[in-house]
């Protein structure tokens, strides 16, 4: 027999708001939603002792054995996210202690993949912030299980890749590439953002497709704006820069 209140149990208002997919997937709930994606993230950061991070941006086209520049940008990419790794404090320290400069990337794969791989390869942690897209983004097989993540909204992804970051490496790439980037150039432009160096990789390839004189010549952009960022042409070249540029291995920067 059913029960007299058989409608009252049933109807979606009476279920635990924190159980009830249709309201928390709602646009009332959109901004919990956001906050979800901030706490979820921060608590696992937290919880490995990531204290700061080098953020590597890059193109997911490139292949370890791609055509023409493609198989030594992705090289590159690897061997910094490596030496990045053994030199920069993400390897574990004592009990308790944090983890400076971890890699982190957007998640997927060509460069993101590359940096995540060499951070694997000396036994250090790397972050993936990959994101939900049209065509199923999947995660690359090297960023550490526990740290990659996934969001649905990329203004959270950029906070979260831009609020720890120590460092931005940015290997040749297309248009999320550059979002990413003039993000970041932007948030130092403004001063909305600590001085973290900035460092491209390859200067023949971005000097090609951005033409930083013009924007001089036409007032966009004043001279000095282009001492926001470097550039570098190989692993250690890059390492050296970042150094030369206030990066500090083993302490975040306030």
């Amino acid at each position: 027999m059913r029960p007299a209140n058989a409608a009252q149990t049933a109807s979606a208002s009476y279920r635990l708001a924190a159980l009830d997919q249709d309201f928390l997937l709602s646009d009332a709930m959109r901004g919990v939603r956001f906050l979800m994606e901030y706490a979820k993230a921060e608590q696992a950061l937290r919880a490995w002792g990531v204290r700061s991070t080098i953020v590597v941006f890059g193109s997911a086209r490139i292949g370890e054995n791609g055509d023409g520049e493609h198989a030594r940008w992705y090289a590159e990419a690897r061997a910094f996210g490596r030496l990045a790794s053994e030199r920069g404090g993400a390897l574990h320290g004592a009990d308790g202690q944090p983890r400076d400069n971890v890699i982190a990337t957007g998640g997927g794969p060509g460069v993101m993949g590359a940096a995540n791989r060499g951070a694997a390869e000396v036994g250090a942690p790397s972050i993936g912030f990959n994101i939900t897209l049209p065509h199923e983004q999947e995660p690359n097989e090297w960023s550490t299980p526990e740290l990659t993540f996934r969001f649905h909204y990329f203004a959270m992804r950029k906070m979260h890749l831009a609020m720890r970051a120590n460092a931005l490496v940015v290997f040749p790439g297309g248009f999320g590439t550059f979002d990413e980037l003039f993000e970041i150039l932007t948030l130092r432009q403004t001063e909305k953002a600590p001085p973290i160096p900035i460092v491209l990789f390859d200067e023949a390839y971005w000097r090609s497709v951005i033409k930083f004189d013009v924007l001089i010549e036409h007032g966009m952009v004043a001279a000095a704006d282009l001492g926001l960022f470097r550039f570098a042409e190989d692993a250690e070249a890059i390492w050296r820069t970042l150094l030369a540029s206030g990066l500090e291995p083993g302490q975040s920067i306030e």
